[in-house]
């Protein structure tokens, strides 16, 4: 596995944190937003990550490396984006008969996100783009280090 490999990975990790941390974003701005229909009403955002086995099969075709040497598999297949899907839980029903935005049986309608899960989600996406970055500079350094051999240092 090159080192150039290891940058891709973690360049693929952070721009799936990346995409984590704006849906986490959307939703916590839209956490308080008030409708008057289910159909209308904001609903969590998550986004769906999938191995990205396919590039690195292709990267691998064309670098002829062999791989795992059992199952011929690419090493370090990294992260792809799916997509961003809406929560399919239930949507939160308030009876406020008063509210401007009520329907006509007196409900208005809030979207279902939790903050504190949003909170603890933010948390760790933002760790893993950390952890993502400092993967990264490891790997420039280690290249660093590798061109400083050739210069006799």
């Amino acid at each position: 596995m090159s080192i150039f490999n290891v940058l891709d990975i973690a360049g693929g990790a952070m721009n799936a944190q990346s995409v984590r941390l704006n849906a986490t974003a959307s939703n916590l701005a839209n956490a308080e937003s008030i409708s008057s229909s289910v159909a209308t009403t904001y609903k969590a955002r998550r986004p769906l990550f999938c191995v990205a086995l396919e590039e690195a099969k292709a990267r691998q075709a064309e670098s002829g490396e062999a791989g795992d040497p059992e199952t011929g598999e690419p090493y370090g297949v990294g992260v792809g984006l799916k997509g961003v899907v809406e929560s399919d839980a239930p949507v939160i029903m308030e009876y406020n008969p008063n509210h401007p935005m009520a329907d006509a049986k007196g409900y208005i309608y809030r979207p279902n996100v939790n903050p504190v899960e949003e909170l603890a989600d933010m948390i760790s996406a933002n760790r893993s783009y950390q952890t993502a970055v400092q993967l990264a500079e490891s790997a420039k350094k280690m290249l660093q280090q590798t061109l400083r051999l050739g210069q006799g240092q």
